[in-house]
């Protein structure tokens, strides 16, 4: 047997390194798990722990690795502040360029051989009923400059010979976190309903999926650049609605008016109420296999 291989998950506590972590394990990757508190992390046993400030991750830690996966930071939404949209800045496009910075303090032969940075598809911004994959253009937006922005800073780790590759991730759905349970939580009450008049495209993709594919670009080279990671079947706000309800068990009444949304969250309201139709043309070029291709199946694995 050869040497095991170290990779090095930022974000291990968060809703996609929970799962992935312990599937690491299970793959012979020495796993170190980067978050600000690991004594309260509760990481998969057999990771090794790693603290960091949120930006800065210790060099110490990138010794020997053969791959970075980058899935940390601040949650999206939230009250809108001045504070907040500069904490996820900061969270994504900071922790992006030290890490690429960190690169290029090791000589080339000690350097990871792959970076697999989180994006999103905010980067396309809204637009309407335009089937969007990855070679569509940034549209503009809160979260379109942000995620150019991001995407820019782990891009440069090709200049230093590192295979980089930006996933864009659409609404993951999972039971315990992310978009799903708080609105699993309300439609559960009876109290759900469309965001706007509904017909806003909807990407998403199962949490199991969404890790399934990480696993996928840390073994195939041709991920490389932007990478769609959503399912298949993308659909209509209205439609996601209906299909929760269905998979709870209660009705769909209540639609969330879009001046209400705008109240709420200023210019992330946007955010909710825009349209982005993208699908996964690289994932599928390259034979991956969907498990949860439609919205039924992905809600039904999660919430049944």
């Amino acid at each position: 047997m050869g040497e095991q291989r170290t990779i090095l998950v930022t974000g291990a506590s968060g809703l996609l390194g929970r799962r992935l972590l312990p599937l690491l394990l299970d793959d012979d990757w020495a796993v170190r798990g980067v978050t600000r508190r690991p004594a309260r992390a509760g990481l998969a046993t057999g990771v090794l722990p790693v603290e960091w400030d949120g930006t800065r991750v210790p060099a110490a830690a990138l010794a020997g690795c053969e791959a970075v996966v980058h899935l940390a930071g601040e949650p999206i939404f939230g009250p809108p502040s001045a504070a907040r949209r500069q904490r996820i800045f900061a969270s994504r496009i900071d922790s992006t360029r030290a890490l690429v910075e960190a690169f290029a303090r090791l000589s080339p032969g000690e350097r990871p051989r792959c970076l697999l940075c989180a994006s999103a598809v905010g980067y396309y911004g809204s637009r309407g009923e335009e089937l969007l994959d990855e070679s569509a253009s940034p549209g503009a937006g809160f979260l379109a400059d942000l995620c150019v922005a991001w995407e820019a800073g782990a891009r440069a780790a090709a200049d230093l010979g590192v295979r980089s590759a930006s996933l864009r991730f659409g609404a993951v759905l999972a039971h315990e976190g992310g978009a799903l349970a708080p609105l699993a939580r309300v439609f559960g009450l009876g109290l759900g309903g469309r965001l706007g008049d509904g017909l806003q495209w909807f990407p998403w993709i199962q949490a199991d999926d969404a890790v399934a594919l990480i696993r996928r670009a840390l073994g195939d080279a041709s991920y490389a650049g932007p990478v769609n990671a959503v399912a298949p079947n993308p659909v209509r706000n209205v439609d996601f609605a209906r299909a929760l309800a269905r998979v709870l068990r209660r009705p769909a009444l209540v639609p969330v008016p879009a001046f209400a949304l705008r109240a709420l969250l200023g210019e992330l309201s946007g955010e909710l109420l825009g349209s982005r139709r993208v699908v996964p043309r690289r994932a599928l070029a390259s034979g991956f296999a969907f498990e949860h291709e439609t919205i039924d199946s992905a809600l039904a694995a999660e919430l049944r």
